[in-house]
Formats: structure tokens, C-alpha cells, sequence
């Protein structure tokens, strides 16, 4: 199994990742309100971490949009690009993440991750910071809030309550089952956060988290223990994207 690395350049420490994010953050379209719901292909984003072995299996998962059924999955094992820290996590990820994304033959269509996108404290969480490189639509469908005030929304499917910095909407905490507890809904880029909701309880027809989530988490730890399996015969390779 080939292993991505570390990309030359990369930031590598906290203040160098601050500017990337800055910089970036000017890029992202808001203005645009996104692909239709049930049009297309949605793609499903995630990560499985091995911290003792440095290794981060990212998944791809692209979904027909209005059956919900699986049309291709591609998987990139890599490095893990940055340190933890809060606020930077899409740096431990991004070059694998996009190596799965690359490896894909089918239209990815709109970008959900499993995270943040404008609910973020520099406003760029990784769906955002995907989207501006990847050129694509992108959402953030996070299971935890990050550090944001919020009203508990009502009980029933669809009702929303918004996720506020400072007196600024970033996002929603969005009931997608009836009595379950809520998701975090933000903005990627070009795309409205009405429409990232929308778009959202379309692809949680059963289930509090989304169809494109579901895929992707079984599929990257599915890569990773092929990985780790690998790693012990000793066949990994390094390779620079």
C-alpha cells in the first residue's frame, strides 16, 4: 500500500497555519446558493486516525443525490500532516483527504464533511477549506458543537436552531430524527446554509447522521485496518503527492 506524505511546503507550525487559514478565507464564495437537493452526486468525506503509527486513512464515498445509493468510494492512506491542535485539525488531513478525492472517476458533485465549515473560530473549518481548494460546494455535518452558543431546537424533523458567535448565525443545530439530538450544520463554500440544511435532512432519511457520513466512517476505518494490517508485513511505501 502506498502511503501519501507529508507535501514540501506544508505548514508546520501554528502561526504558518493561522496565515494559510487567513488567506484562504478570502475565497470563499457565500453568495451562490448551491446545487439542488436530490440532483447530482453528493460526496461523503471522513478520517480514521492511527496516532501511534502516524497514519490518517481518509475516505471518499460519492452517493447518487436522489436514491442515496453508492456510485463509487475511493480510499488515500497518509501521514499525518500537522500536530493536534484546536482550530487546525483540517491540516492533519487535507493531503490525504484530497488524494481519496483524486482517486475518484465520478463527478463528486457536492462535499460533505464531517466537521465545520464557516462554525469555526477563524471562520474556515476544513468543509470550507476544501472547497475553496477543491473549487466545489462544500458543507460541514458536525455531531458536536464547537465553541458556539445555542438554543436547543424544537423536537420534530427539520426544526433548527442557529449557531451564534458573537450575535453572527455560523451555522444550525439541526434536528434530523424526531427526539434526537440534534447535528451542526455550517456553510463550506457556494453554497446558502438554508440548502446545506436542506441538503442535509435529505441525506438523513433514517438516521440522526447523514447517508454520505455513514458511508465514509465505515469506509476509512475499514482502509486504515487494511493499513495497519499492511504496515506490520512491512510493505508500506512512502510517496510525496
Amino acid at each position: 500500500m502506498t502511503i501519501i506524505g507529508i507535501p514540501a511546503g506544508w505548514p508546520a507550525d501554528e502561526d504558518t497555519a493561522r496565515d494559510v487559514q487567513r488567506e484562504l478565507r478570502g475565497r470563499i464564495e457565500l453568495d451562490e446558493p448551491g446545487p439542488a437537493v436530490g440532483e447530482g452526486h453528493v460526496t461523503g468525506l471522513d478520517v480514521a486516525y492511527d496516532d501511534e503509527r502516524d497514519l490518517v486513512a481518509a475516505a471518499a464515498v460519492v452517493l447518487d443525490a436522489r436514491t442515496l445509493d453508492v456510485v463509487e468510494e475511493a480510499t488515500a492512506v497518509g501521514r499525518v500532516s500537522f500536530p493536534y491542535v484546536p482550530g487546525l485539525l483540517a491540516f492533519r488531513e487535507i493531503p490525504t483527504v484530497l488524494a481519496a478525492l483524486d482517486a475518484l472517476t465520478a463527478d463528486p458533485g457536492l462535499l460533505v464533511c464531517d466537521g465545520y465549515g464557516l462554525a469555526h473560530p477563524r471562520r474556515f473549518g476544513l468543509a470550507s477549506h476544501l472547497g475553496v481548494l477543491t473549487g466545489r460546494p462544500s458543507i460541514g455535518v458536525a455531531k458536536n458543537p464547537f465553541t458556539f452558543t445555542y438554543e436547543q431546537p424544537g423536537s420534530a424533523r427539520g426544526d433548527f436552531a442557529p449557531l451564534l458567535a458573537e450575535g453572527e448565525e455560523v451555522g444550525r443545530a439541526l434536528r434530523t430524527q424526531p427526539g434526537v439530538k440534534p447535528v451542526f450544520v455550517s456553510v463550506g463554500h457556494r453554497i446558502s446554509l438554508a440548502n446545506a440544511c436542506a441538503h442535509t435532512l435529505h441525506l438523513a432519511p433514517r438516521y440522526r447522521i447523514p447517508e454520505t457520513t455513514r458511508h465514509a466512517d465505515s469506509l476509512c476505518r475499514r482502509a486504515l485496518k487494511e493499513a495497519l494490517g499492511d504496515s506490520d508485513r512491512g510493505v508500506d511505501h512512502l510517496r510525496k503527492p
